[in-house]
């Protein structure tokens, strides 16, 4: 059993998606499990058309972008025979149309997984009938049907024993006849059958998620990118290719934010001891990137830049020491409020801190910490640098002012506007 993931460059048009079916053509024979991203933009088209919903602002015309650009790839792929096709585009969309006229006042987390997964039902359905289209036999899985989590909306916890019970049953049934299984990322559903979503940017997680209850013996993640590189070549232009790292290696650089590895995908892998490939679908035989247990540590600077920064400093108003019982309610608050900050520092008197900045959140944390004082700066950018130098760190930083700066033995992390 293997597990590919494609992401949502991989099915951007209908060239990509002849792409992927290119890959998976080479690897047809033992089971084969395909998670499947939304196309492109389609994730940040599906936010806006919420956030419209959400301001009471109109909404068809958003829509109706989405149904044409999917329709677009639709007819290039089948041409004459594209009418099952757009007709199963059309009943898809047909469930945002019903989360667009249910009752005001739902909560926000909870609408944005009822419409933005609906983005990943129509990517994989595309795929899993052009595959079938070009002679590949599939079965199309609902991942909902697979992945039981918790009703934390936008960040969902997953049932791992109810998972693997739901896995086993439903692939063996969707495997007895097919070879190869089409499925979303991204996506789970409770026990009360609404959907949830993994967090942004979670098929890896699912793919991950899927290969561990399957104990499959691999995972592929094909990215737009030749492996795991030191830096974002969209900062960077001498980057190096990564060709082995451990979990350890691959977990850090995760947490610290690199765009390559979702954070949660490494953990049930290692559990498992299951190998993590990432792999270029542009050159796809090139050999990228292993992650495996009993790799070499990597020793090369890593480079990691986050933009769009706030960083927010806390400071008791009785300009009392920042004490536990201070830590306890700032982040209670950060957690009620899904605040993820991305590095922490804390001096006698205040608490600083930086995350992506959200001007609503910010707003929301200032009602809620009523005893403190409040102080942000926004555009920020934070540099984590693995493995740093001095001069290193000089030239990244050049004539910027540096606002927050903590280093350990190995990492240096600065804020920086």
């Amino acid at each position: 059993m293997k597990v590919f993931k494609f992401g949502g460059a991989s099915v951007k048009d209908a060239q990509s998606i002849k792409n992927v079916h290119h890959i998976i053509g080479q690897y047809l024979g033992d089971p084969l499990i395909i998670v499947v991203s939304a196309m492109g933009k389609t994730t940040n088209n599906l936010e806006a058309l919420l956030n419209a919903h959400m301001a009471n602002q109109p909404t068809q015309e958003l829509l109706e972008v989405i149904r044409l650009e999917h329709a677009k790839i639709v007819e290039e792929l089948f041409g004459p025979k594209a009418k099952s096709a757009l007709d199963d585009i059309n009943n898809t969309l047909v469930e945002v149309e019903w989360a667009l006229d249910d009752p005001e006042g739902l909560d926000k987390h909870f609408q944005y997984d009822q419409i933005v997964s609906i983005g990943e039902m129509l990517s994989t359905k595309i795929v899993s009938a052009y595959l079938k289209y070009v002679g590949i036999q599939n079965s199309w899985v609902d991942a909902r049907d697979l992945i039981r989590t918790d009703n934390t909306y936008q960040n969902a916890n997953v049932d791992w024993e109810e998972t693997k019970k739901l896995t086993e049953s439903t692939l063996k049934r969707a495997f007895s006849n097919q070879s190869v299984v089409v499925t979303q990322g991204f996506i789970g559903g409770t026990s009360e059958n609404f959907t949830t979503t993994l967090g942004r940017e979670g098929s890896d997680f699912t793919a991950a998620i899927l290969a561990h209850c399957t104990n499959a013996t691999d995972v592929t993640i094909w990215k737009d990118v030749p492996g795991v590189l030191n830096a974002d070549p969209k900062y960077f232009s001498d980057t190096v290719l990564i060709s082995e790292m451990s979990y350890f290696d691959a977990m850090e650089l995760a947490y610290f934010g690199t765009s390559v590895i979702h954070p949660k995908t490494i953990k049930p892998l290692q559990n498992a001891n299951i190998p993590l490939y990432v792999k270029s679908f542009i050159e796809p035989k090139a050999k990228g990137t292993i992650v495996a247990d009993g790799s070499k540590p990597v020793t090369v600077p890593n480079y990691i830049v986050k933009k769009n920064q706030a960083l927010v400093s806390i400071s008791p108003k009785d300009h009392s020491f920042v004490a536990e019982n201070h830590f306890i309610e700032i982040f209670s608050t950060l957690h009620e409020l899904r605040i993820k900050s991305n590095t922490m520092q804390n001096s006698a008197i205040s608490f600083s801190f930086s995350f992506d900045f959200d001007e609503s959140k910010i707003i929301l944390l200032k009602e809620k910490l009523t005893g403190f004082d409040l102080f942000y700066n926004e555009g920020c950018e934070l540099i984590t640098v693995r493995h740093f130098d001095e001069e290193t760190i000089e030239k990244l930083v050049g004539q910027r002012d540096i606002l927050l700066e903590q280093r350990n033995r190995t990492s240096a992390q600065l804020v920086v506007k």
